[in-house]
């Protein structure tokens, strides 16, 4: 009975355009990829520096699995915390300009750890309504009182702020909001924090490797240094591999290593992950040339696709969403594009709001102009 009643529920997203599957990719990551045995041209990654399939983080990544092994064994606070490890904590730190940083397995976990650990009942989480499902699910679950804002208006969260008067305050904001590509305004943020005493959870997850002086972040992007700020980034999209971390004070760091059950309670990623992380930040470092390339790949898509029928939204970053609007309007625009050898996924809701259904294209600096160009071509062509 259970299982007729999945199969209804299952068979209702199907007739609102809104059923999700998954294909089978049998190629390294890149701009070219194989995908359930055909070749396609993706636009749909956010391997931002295009560093997945880099040969120095192939070489890195098996020197590590030579001198540390395949997995951790326990967790951090047990017996899993390696060297690499430890190294890669203390150069993201010095990296993102703060002085500690921790580890986690997923970008996912370390806002649920980070969340959890630093509020609960009798505290207050501020959230944008845009924010990642992290982020949702984080506040959720820490049992604090949730007061959300409309996306990025600061005189709403102003007013939520005020009417707040006990127990901790811990304002929560993608800084580039994933399906959207637009920023959150990271200045505004951190003065409302000052005036009313609160914290600043940034999540960096597409904002770092590729914002910022020498690809360090959003924060670097904005000029901000505060000891309010929490800073989390992913390492799996423009760094290429896979984990993440949270950046703060120190004591922030030692709080979460003693309350964080999201890092306490789960085995330590891969020594040999970080070995190549090392390898992936000098590359991150050294990448102002991808940074550059990346942005006139932008500015070209901008151009192209404009006077379409769909309308890309007001982005200057690598994801470049283009409205359609009804689901399986977008859904049959993604498979026109995957008939014609060109990978860019469709975004529905509840993933975005109702109307809202997209092409999430994303671009990396991996692209060339003409593999742009292409784009451009045929969805010109789709739109006649």
């Amino acid at each position: 009975m259970c299982f007729f009643e999945l199969q209804i529920q299952l068979d209702e997203r199907a007739a609102k355009g809104l059923l999700r599957s998954r294909r089978t990719v049998t190629s390294p990551q890149s701009t070219r990829l194989v995908v359930d045995g055909k070749p396609y041209l993706s636009f749909c990654s956010n391997d931002y520096l295009g560093l997945a399939n880099h040969p120095q983080l192939i070489e890195a990544l098996q020197q590590g699995t030579e001198e540390f092994g395949v997995g951790a064994g326990a967790a951090h606070l047990v017996n899993g915390h390696f060297a690499s490890h430890e190294q890669l904590e203390t150069e993201l730190a010095d990296f993102v300009g703060k002085p500690a940083a921790l580890l986690y397995s997923t970008g996912y976990m370390a806002n649920l750890g980070v969340v959890q650990a630093l509020t609960g009942r009798g505290d207050t989480v501020f959230a944008d309504k845009l924010n990642h499902a992290s982020l949702n699910d984080a506040m959720l679950l820490s049992r604090a009182e949730v007061k959300r804002y409309r996306h990025n208006d600061m005189a709403q969260l102003a007013s939520l702020l005020e009417k707040t008067i006990s127990g901790r305050k811990l304002i929560c904001t993608d800084a580039v909001f994933s399906m959207d590509g637009d920023y959150a305004p990271l200045p505004e943020l951190l003065a409302l924090c000052e005036a009313h005493d609160a914290w600043l959870l940034v999540d960096d997850a597409h904002g770092f490797g590729v914002l910022g002086c020498q690809g360090r972040g959003s924060l670097s992007h904005f000029a901000l240094a505060s000891p309010r700020i929490i800073y989390m980034a992913t390492l799996g999209k423009a760094a290429g591999v896979f984990g993440a971390f949270v950046a703060a004070e120190s004591v922030v760091i030692k709080y979460l290593f003693n309350q964080s059950r999201s890092y306490i309670y789960t085995t330590a990623t891969p020594p040999a992950l970080s070995v190549a992380l090392l390898a992936s930040l000098k590359l991150i470092r050294e990448g102002d040339v991808r940074r550059a390339h990346l942005h006139s790949l932008i500015m070209q898509l901008k151009q192209g696709l404009a006077g379409l029928p769909w309308s890309l939204m007001e982005s200057d970053t690598a994801i470049q969403p283009l409205v359609v609007g009804d689901n399986q309007a977008a859904l049959d625009l993604s498979v026109a594009l995957r008939e014609r050898g060109l990978w860019v996924a469709a975004i529905r809701p509840p993933t975005v709001p109702e109307g809202t259904a997209r092409l999430r294209i994303t671009l990396s600096a991996a692209h060339t102009s003409a593999e742009v160009a292409q784009l451009v071509e045929v969805l010109r062509e789709l739109a006649r």
